[in-house]
């Protein structure tokens, strides 16, 4: 127990550049990809059919996973879009996995995921 505490506590201590070289690592090596909050995905029980029907989701994150190969085109999407600085743009396309637009409706989403991936970022909706 006391070896997973140390290893919990040399991941929190991680800087951003190690947590995403240790990201890609997890990924290329290993098949493991990390979830848009930063969690590790992995497949839970399947639902077995016994609850409530899903409401229709009327609002998205659009979630930037990776910005791709034309960062800078990216990064200029993304000032476009949110109204941010350049370094707090920049900041946001280097994190990945950070959401660009909280709370927006379907449409707006849809739009903003096009313009993005038109850039050559990697986006998802949650």
């Amino acid at each position: 127990m006391a070896d997973l505490k140390k290893l919990a506590e040399e991941i929190v201590a991680l800087t951003l550049l190690e947590a995403q070289e240790l990201k890609t690592i997890l990924k290329d090596e290993y098949g493991i990809e990390p979830a848009a909050g930063g969690a590790v995905m992995m497949a839970g029980p399947a639902d077995a059919g016994g609850g409530a029907a899903a409401e229709e989701q009327t609002e998205f994150n659009v979630i930037l996973v990776s910005a791709g190969a034309s960062k800078i085109n990216v990064i200029k999407e993304v000032r476009g879009i949110t109204g941010l600085g350049l370094k707090e743009a920049k900041d946001l396309v280097e994190a990945g996995g950070k959401a660009v637009k909280e709370g927006v409706d379907k449409a707006e989403a849809e739009d903003i995921k096009a313009k993005l991936e038109a850039a050559g970022a990697e986006v998802e909706l949650k």
